[in-house]
């Protein structure tokens, strides 16, 4: 790595641990915002692929936000490049619909979004044009002048054209003086073999250090204060195993359906979308070891460990469903297969649960459930883990036969509503002994006043950091698509028929044999 690249590239802020003042915060947030100005260096954005929704919903509003915070360096532009024929202005106007001011109500809320949309510009070119894509380097010469010039691409686009954005990009809009960084958007292949090729394409023209992978998940604030809950409170790091932990339940639900954008979803289905990047990621980072330290590469070393150490996935251990027409309050909600972009008779599951397994010292015999759906009966994201029971309790005699009432649990709320609580059993204040079952409660919204941060606002900081812990190394690919692989060839071979559910509900009544067959509840049922 040369010297620009090492002059550029902090190290990664702390994430913030529970009960950190707001005043430590903000001086963090400050001491972060100085890292990256930088009057001798200029950074240019460029989303390839500006026109589409991803860009437009997700990526300008976090690159507002980001300025807005003062995190952007001094010199910085954002080019959008897609083959839609737009001018500057026309640019700025689609972006500045998606662009809000829920950061906070400072007055001058306005003003800044007017600045912002003036570092905004637009090219318009074929994605395997290397002629469009110098005049595209040209035009961010013309905004970098003299200064040290760092790159970085968005690839918003379908992954079908990655490799021939990053030949182009490399070959004639790279920078010379700086660094140039290429964050590419999921999916990653669509199995061990197709993720393979398109490493192997990237890095024709790209080194490791170059390619970002990203994973929105890994952003969210819930997600990153894994780690610190962990390896930061004494009371939870001797817990953390086999001995004290009965199971653990990675859970993602939708409450809506493909609403017309089925063509999309049904070539890679919820495992592949869900399953094998964004609940697989969580899981790694919850079960690996105590890294050596908080550098990129050693927490991703022991993320890799985990991912080799799962037994390989067998279809017993697995439910697939899919949602159908249901009415409810006098609606109708359609079923899977009547979405016009969905092609008829399609088998591919809206739904997935599976039971893994860790074969290690630490989590030999626990299972790990997943637990994926569209179209069920609520919108949430949660990590539940459940310890086993105590032994010898005394007053088992309170909860009845049902053990599981008087189970510990420990739930970490990713979305919405972001939270941790621990379910604990205390005695209800009165003469008698009645038992009852109360939280432990880190309520977000009310402990800590300020917004949290969308996902793609640290991501895309961390990219311009150069700061790699929280997107997916090659290695890691590779060991994530060797465990689904399999499964889903074997699948699509036998044409398994999901089960069917209806829209709304909590989905397949497989997915509750399946806890049963390891003598799990599913937490989030109630």
């Amino acid at each position: 790595m040369d010297a620009v690249e090492n002059a550029v590239t902090p190290a990664a802020p702390s994430t913030v641990a529970n009960g950190t003042s707001s005043a430590i915060i903000v001086e963090e947030f400050e001491d972060l915002a100085s890292l990256v100005r930088d009057d001798e260096a200029s950074v240019s954005i460029t989303v390839v692929g500006a026109s589409g929704d991803l860009a437009k919903k997700k990526i300008f509003p976090a690159l507002f936000a980001l300025y807005y915070e003062g995190c952007l360096p001094k010199h910085f532009s954002i080019f959008g490049y897609a083959r839609s024929k737009m001018t500057d202005a026309e640019l700025r106007d689609m972006v500045s619909k998606t662009l809000t001011c829920r950061i906070d109500k400072r007055e001058n809320c306005s003003e800044k979004m007017e600045e912002f949309l003036k570092r905004c510009f637009y090219h318009s070119g074929q994605y395997d044009s290397e002629e469009d894509f110098k005049e595209l380097g040209k035009k961010i010469k013309q905004h970098e002048g003299p200064r040290v010039s760092n790159h970085l691409f968005y690839l918003s686009i379908p992954p079908n054209i990655f490799l021939d954005v990053v030949k182009c990009a490399s070959k004639s809009a790279s920078s010379v003086s700086g660094w140039t960084r290429v964050i590419v958007e999921k999916p990653f292949g669509r199995d061990s073999e197709s993720s393979a090729a398109l490493t192997k394409g990237l890095k024709q023209y790209l080194t490791e250090d170059q390619i970002f992978r990203i994973d929105h998940y890994l952003g969210k604030e819930l997600v990153e204060n894994l780690s610190v809950l962990r390896f930061s409170n004494l009371v939870f790091e001797p817990l953390w195993s086999r001995q004290y932990i009965r199971n653990v339940q990675l859970i993602f639900s939708e409450d809506f359906g493909t609403e017309g954008r089925g063509g999309y979803f049904d070539s890679y289905g919820i495992i592949r979308d869900i399953m094998q990047n964004h609940l697989l990621q969580i899981l790694a980072l919850f079960a690996m070891e105590t890294p050596i330290s908080l550098e990129a590469e050693d927490i991703r070393n022991e993320k890799v460990k985990v991912l080799r150490s799962m037994k390989p996935l067998r279809l017993e251990d697995v439910v697939i469903g899919q949602y159908k027409s249901h009415t409810k309050g006098g609606i109708t909600y359609p079923g899977y297969t009547e979405d016009k972009t969905v092609p008829k008779g399609s088998l591919t599951p809206t739904f997935a649960a599976a039971a893994l397994f860790i074969n290690n010292a630490r989590w030999d015999g626990v299972p790990f459930l997943m637990k994926a759906g569209k179209a069920l009966h609520t919108k949430q994201a949660e990590i539940r883990v459940q310890f086993r029971h105590v032994p010898g309790n005394l007053y088992k005699g309170s909860f009845g036969t049902d053990l599981d009432r008087a189970t510990n649990e420990l739930v970490i709320r990713v979305q919405p509503d972001e939270g941790i609580y621990l379910k604990i059993n205390n005695k209800i204040p009165g003469l008698g002994m009645r038992l009852d079952r109360s939280n432990l409660n880190l309520h977000y919204a009310a402990r800590y006043p300020k917004e949290i941060p969308d996902a793609y606002e640290r991501l895309l900081l961390d990219a311009i950091e150069g700061e790699r812990r929280l997107f997916i190394r090659s290695d890691e690919l590779d060991a994530a698509w060797e465990l689904f692989t399999p499964l889903l060839k074997e699948l699509e071979q036998k044409r398994m028929a999901p089960e069917l559910y209806p829209y709304g509900s909590r989905g397949p009544v497989g997915a509750h044999y399946l806890a049963a067959k390891y003598n799990v509840r599913w937490g989030d049922l109630g």
